[in-house]
């Protein structure tokens, strides 16, 4: 029997030529070099031909993994939550990221929430943590791992000790930019935390950026889902488009950047001067040369020198050490403030009931003794505003003793801001108290303003703590001012005088507002210390 026209377009169809081309172009290349391959190679480029081939022939069609999870999804309903905070660590955490569809998972989490199976802001949420702890699981994987192996297995791909030592050098210095900018780039996503581990990146310099860039991506990708659910297909679409703009735009400035540390050395600007002078005179290039040289005179030298000094601050703003590091972990923590603090007042402003404030009292039930009421009655007036008042006032006077001015007033304005915002946001939302309070409370129960004024105390460690001997020091007072702040706000759940998520959002509440001073306060202390030069 004779093949149908109908069949042998088909086949045709199922064909898929970019496979096939790199197949023949490795076949190529290893039977180049064939006498100076090892047989592991040989047998690795041997393997990964064939199997181009077949896949480029059309003959294995492998699963659609994105209709597999949209049909899984909807399958789901509720539980989408856990198929897709489960994806979103595994993408970095297990390197599924490589070849999974990680923006599409989290994309369809919008899709199930805006048909009313799911709520978009615990989506977010959820995206957001598993993201961070995959990235967390791979960063620690790569110190545990990562250098040893590459140290073993990399002078077989040209990764020699001095190169390791120079990716290790530049994540010291780009480290953060690359956590920042790479988790919206496919590859750069899935490896960045492994090699940022690998490579003996500071952990306390990850972790800012990769949740301030985790955050921005979670956000923004459960949106797009949410929002556009109705053209799904169109939107992964662009968005898949989108990142390979952004990779595209990213390599361009990496690559303008080199070009501009090139052209900074007197000898190789002379050399490219006289190439261009050398070429200039051939006709291919001779009208782009009329046309560059007066737009580069007249336009982008004066353009150059206008946005260097804003572009530079930014730039140095994005790098660890000085103030970046310090700033992004405020931002950082503003972020997440924010964020619980938003998710919790609507849910509360929809009458959404929480399993764990109920939980919470029933703990509390348990370990409820006259001696133990009596600690928490204790407990909870360290975190009255007179108290917090009273300590932010010794803290300030000493700092002013100090001439550390910026930072007392970042206190004082602290306190007043924190004052202001819960007393704002309990007339907002007023929900009533749980009831059978042990100790005496008025008004709306969210947020805790006992948590929210809490934070006063770490705020008052992080500032005060810079004149301690050594880092064990500031890193123990600031563990117990955790400490105090966590037993403050417990304290009024313990007492039946506020839920659990009243606290919870009381704690946001405070870190929000005294992260947005502090970072107020080190921009403004820098620029004062770092006058422009006339």
């Amino acid at each position: 029997m004779t093949a149908t026209p109908v069949a042998d377009a088909a086949v045709v169809a199922a064909v898929r030529p970019g496979p096939l081309a790199v197949a023949v172009a490795l076949t190529a290349f290893t039977a180049w070099r064939w006498r100076r391959l090892s047989t592991e190679n040989r047998v690795l480029a041997v393997v990964a031909a064939v199997g181009l081939v077949v896949y480029g022939s059309g003959v294995v069609h492998p699963p659609d993994l994105e209709s597999v999870i949209r049909s899984i999804g909807s399958a789901l309903g509720p539980y989408t939550y856990a198929l897709v905070g489960v994806m979103a660590f595994l993408e970095t955490g297990a390197f599924i990221g490589l070849v999974a569809p990680g923006e599409f998972t989290v994309m369809f989490g919008g899709v199930v929430a805006a048909q009313g199976q799911i709520s978009i802001v615990p989506l977010i949420g959820l995206v957001w943590a598993c993201a961070v702890a995959g990235d967390t699981t791979s960063f620690f994987l790569g110190r545990r791992l990562g250098r040893d192996f590459l140290l073993r297995h990399g002078p077989r791909v040209k990764i020699t000790r001095e190169r390791l030592e120079q990716v290790e050098g530049f994540f010291e210095r780009h480290g953060g930019k690359t956590i920042l900018f790479g988790r919206f780039i496919g590859l750069v996503r899935a490896m960045a935390p492994f090699i940022a581990g690998a490579s003996r990146m500071r952990f306390r310099r990850f972790m800012p950026y990769d949740v301030i860039s985790a955050g921005i991506w979670a956000t923004t990708f459960c949106l797009i889902g949410y929002l556009f659910w109705r053209s799904f297909d169109q939107v992964v679409m662009i968005a898949k488009r989108g990142a390979f703009a952004l990779g595209a735009v990213i390599a361009l400035v990496v690559g303008g950047i080199a070009l501009y540390r090139y052209l900074r050395v007197p000898a190789n600007r002379e050399r490219a001067g006289a190439w261009i002078d050398d070429h200039s005179q051939r006709p291919p290039l001779r009208q782009i040369v009329g046309v560059v040289r007066p737009l580069n005179v007249h336009v982008i030298r004066p353009v150059g020198r206008g946005l260097a000094g804003p572009l530079r601050f930014l730039w140095e703003r994005l790098t660890p050490g000085e103030l970046g590091l310090e700033l992004t972990t405020l931002l950082a923590v503003v972020l997440v403030g924010s964020y619980v603090l938003t998710a919790l007042a609507i849910e509360v402003g929809a009458d959404q009931g929480f399993l764990f404030d109920g939980t919470a009292f029933a703990a509390a039930s348990s370990l409820r003794h006259p001696w133990t009421v009596a600690v928490a009655e204790a407990v909870t007036v360290l975190g009255s505003p007179q108290v917090v008042g009273a300590a932010i006032a010794v803290a300030a006077a000493y700092l002013l003793w100090r001439r550390q001015v910026v930072e007392a007033l970042t206190l004082v304005i602290g306190y007043a801001a924190s004052f202001g915002a819960v007393h704002l946001v309990k007339a907002l939302e007023a929900r009533p108290r749980p009831g059978a309070g042990l100790v005496a409370a008025s008004g709306s129960s969210f947020p805790s303003a006992h948590a929210a004024y809490s934070i006063a105390y770490v705020a008052i460690v992080l500032a005060v703590g810079r004149a301690l001997p050594s880092f064990v020091h500031r890193a123990a007072w600031v563990v117990f001012a955790l400490v105090l702040t966590a037993a403050i706000g417990l304290s009024r759940v313990f007492l039946h005088v506020h839920y659990l998520s009243d606290v919870v959002a009381g704690w946001a509440l405070g870190a929000t507002v005294f992260g947005l001073c502090g970072l107020v306060a080190l921009i403004v202390a820098f620029v004062r210390q770092n006058p422009r030069e006339p």
